[in-house]
Parts: C-alpha cells; structure tokens; sequence
C-alpha cells in the first residue's frame, strides 16, 4: 500500500538550486515512487518557481491563509519538472532579487527566520489537515529551514509523523530571542532542552529536539555528529536523540548523470571514451598537454570544502605534472587565491557555476579532488565514480563511506575506487596527491580503479527502500 509523504525543502532541483540538497530533494520523489512511496514536495514561491510552475500550466490554489508573517500566502498543486508540488505562493516574503538566501549585498535576508517559518507553518497545517484529495502520513523535514515544522505541528495537536533529515549540521538557521512571539512559538520551549541555542533560538535545534525520526546523509557522518568536533555545539543533543537517528547514503540521479547519455559532453560507456572529453577540456580552458593527471574541483568555495589546503598542497600536483581546473564560488578570499593560483599555465579557474560546465569537468577530468574538512556525504565524488573520474577524498562523512582506499590491500584485491587521506591537513593532502600521481602512472593499476569506480552502485535504489521503511515506522495521521 502507497504512503503518502510531503517532503519540505528550501530548494529543490532542477527548479531552483544552490547545492547538493537541491539534488537530492529533486531525485527523491521518483526513486521512492519505485518503493511505493507517494511523495510531494512543498516548496517557497521563489522568482524562478513561480515561472517554472507558469510555464507547466500553473497550479490549483488548495490552502490560503490571510497572514503569514506580513502577507496573504496561497498554496499551489501542480506538476513542475516532472514532480508533484505544493508551491508556497506568497509574495511579500519569496519575490524578490539576489538569491534564495541572500540579498543582492551578499548577506543574508534579515526576514530568513520568517521566511522559512511559514514554509514549515504551512508544512505543518497540511501535516495536520491534509490539502483537497490528499493528506501526508510523514513530514520529511529538509535541514534547518524545516526545523519548526514539528513545534508548529504540536501547537495543532499533531497530524503526520515527523523525519528531520540533517543535509549540514553547521547551518542552524538562528534568530534573536525577542522573535519568538513573532514567529509564533511557544515560549515554553526555549530552553536548553529545547529550541534555545546560546541566547538566540535555532530553528534546526527545535526540529533535532521535537521530531520523530533523525537521518543524516550517510552512516559515518551519523557516527560524528555525536562528536564535539562535528556536531557544531549539538553533539549533546544528538546524542540524547542517539536512539532515533540513523544514516541513509545520498545517492544521484543516474539519468542526469550518466555518461552513456550525457548530452552536455561526448559520451561514453567505458573509461577509454574519456579521452575525447579530456582533450575538448584542455581546449575549451586552453590547457597545454602535461604528464601528469588533470585534476578537477566542482565546488562551493568556503572552509568547509578544505580549498585552502589545496592550494597550499597545489604545488606538489605540478611538481608530478599535474593540471588543475576548478569550478565554484564562494568566499572571496578563496576565489581571490584560485584567481591568482590560475596565472599559471596548468591551472584554470572559472568562478561562478555552470551546470553543463560541472558536466564536461567530470567527464574530461582524471581525478576530482574531495579535500573537506567535513562532508556529510558529498555529491561530486559520486559523480567522478560515475564517469570514472578518480575521487580524491578526505576520511570523512560520506567520502569516507562512498571511496574504496587504494590501499596495499585493496589494490591487491583490486577493488580501490580511489584515494583518501587523512589527517584533514595540507601535508597529508599532498602525500595523497603523490600517491594519486605514482597511481596515474601505472596506467594497468588506474584502468583498473576507472572501471571499478563506473562499476560502483551510486544511485538511490537501496537508499529508498531505506527510507520507504523508515517512513512506514513514522507514519502517522491526525
């Protein structure tokens, strides 16, 4: 029997994206249509979700409230890229410029906590009442900005059960104290015990505190969470929580990201087809002809990525005769430093990001370089295994589930997939790149990690069932 799940997300791809959460909210619900699990996503009325559901005919008004933090909201029904959603229509907090978090200025709305507030207000009435023809079993909570989807639910006497899954445990989506009448809490739960994080409420500590179930985006980013060093100031509570959380691995979309079939590159089934792709790189970047791997990065440019220790580690990789090409924006010091690192001639940086550029990087790369200081499970090293991009990775989060070492043992078994290093530093980093470049040598030993890597399940079959059971564990109605 179908079950009925209403996913709540601040982003959702193909429709609007930042990151890799909009990646896995946007493959969600037709993996788990295969499970038998009948999901819908709500998602705010932002510029460019409001043309996109236009363009697919518009959308049927089923829930409206007449104030919702300063406005008029409608919620829409319609069909968008192919899936179900409920469009939060609601003008004077989405329709504006600058991106879905932040001003043109660069810095964040100061309304962000009302934004996302009646995102999880209106998740929580449909938790409760349902929509015309349709009613949730679960609420599946995306981060921070659905963190008060269950104090929200609670205040109506409860409905759906509850999953809070944790894409990165470092946004808390903090407000002031002084705003909790205003976002219509319960000054009963700012305490410690429950939304009150250090004098300001954490919209991310009231989901973590109230919610049924806790999933993170992989098993050993479960495990570290419990940790001071990874749990950002709420390992404690997790911990208390210890007993409700679990990890499900990410997984891609398979037909976006298929090498086969990708229409954004020169495609290929197997690793020898990715020298046409590497050659149309180097022209597109103008990268001469070198001896040692061209290495890609495909990401956010920010301290949590460990980009600094690449740039410190870079000289090692051209010491072998090696390339770099980086894709991403970020923070302005790190695009300043790749700016500068690219004035040599085996380097290349495009600031800013292109989805098809992301494309041909993969293809055309030998390695993708994974150097986090933590990943809750990560995308793009997925992405190399797919096209048998080398993955070189930090020992952390989902890296480390996702990336068989090329150890003594491993390559003697002939199952590496690629490189991990650990300590998270610039020197082990650079052993790790002598060891990525002694493999790229031994063109037997790399074939063989190439067709291992194009061979590893990365899709979201398993993850599905996964979370199909845990819903059926949840689930719930009024």
């Amino acid at each position: 029997m179908s079950i009925a799940v209403l996913s709540v997300a601040s982003e959702c791809a193909p429709v609007v994206k930042t990151g890799g959460l909009a990646d896995v909210v946007g493959a969600l619900p037709a993996a788990l249509g295969a499970v038998d699990v009948d999901m819908r996503v709500l998602l705010p009325g932002y510029p460019p979700v409001m043309a996109a559901l236009a363009e697919a005919g518009g959308g049927e008004v089923v829930l409206q409230e007449d104030d919702l933090f300063g406005g008029p909201v409608r919620v829409l029904d319609g069909r968008v890229a192919g899936i179900l959603m409920l469009v939060v229509d609601a003008p004077h907090l989405y329709d504006r410029p600058g991106s879905i978090y932040l001003g043109p200025d660069g810095r964040d709305w100061p309304d962000n906590p009302e934004r996302f507030a009646a995102l999880s207000w209106i998740a929580a009435r449909i938790g409760h009442e349902g929509i015309p023809g349709w009613k949730p079993e679960v609420l599946h909570c995306h981060d921070w900005q659905a963190g008060l989807v269950p104090d929200y639910l609670a205040q109506r006497g409860g409905g759906a059960g509850t999953v809070l899954t944790i894409h990165n445990m470092a946004f808390h989506g903090p407000a002031p104290a002084d705003r909790i009448d205003r976002l219509r809490l319960a000054r009963a739960r700012y305490t410690a015990h429950g939304f009150e994080f250090w004098g300001h409420l954490s919209a991310l500590k009231a989901g973590l505190t109230l919610v049924d179930r806790l999933t993170t985006v992989s098993p050993t980013y479960a495990g570290e969470l419990l940790t001071p060093d990874f749990g950002m100031g709420l390992d404690g509570v997790m911990r208390d929580r210890r007993a409700a959380l679990s990890g499900i691995l990410n997984g891609i979309d398979e037909e976006a990201w298929n090498p086969a079939t990708d229409p954004m590159i020169a495609p290929y089934d197997r690793p020898a087809g990715k020298a046409a792709n590497k050659a149309a790189l180097r022209r597109e970047f103008g990268l001469p002809e070198s001896k040692g791997p061209l290495c890609v990065v495909v990401s956010r440019l920010t301290g949590q990525k460990g980009l600094d220790l690449l740039l410190e580690a870079l000289p090692a990789l051209l010491a072998r005769g090696g390339q770099l090409a980086v894709l991403g924006s970020g923070e302005p010091a790190l695009e300043d430093a790749l700016r500068a690192a690219a004035q040599h001639r085996h380097v290349v940086a495009h600031i800013g990001y292109d989805e098809g550029l992301s494309h041909r990087l993969i293809a055309g790369g030998d390695a993708i370089l994974v150097p986090s200081r933590f990943e809750p499970c990560g995308l793009t090293q997925l992405y190399g295994l797919r096209y048998g991009t080398i993955p070189l990775v930090a020992l952390t989060g989902g890296l480390a589930d996702t990336v068989i070492n090329a150890s003594p043992a491993a390559m003697a078994m002939g199952v590496a997939s690629g490189v991990q290093f650990h300590p998270v530093s610039a020197g082990a980093l650079a052993l790790a790149i002598d060891r990525l470049c002694d493999l790229w040598e031994d063109r037997k030993a790399w074939a063989r990690m190439q067709r291992n890597a194009m061979a590893q399940p990365v899709g979201w079959q398993g993850s599905a069932r996964a979370y199909a059971a845990l819903y059926r564990e949840t689930a719930r109605t009024a």
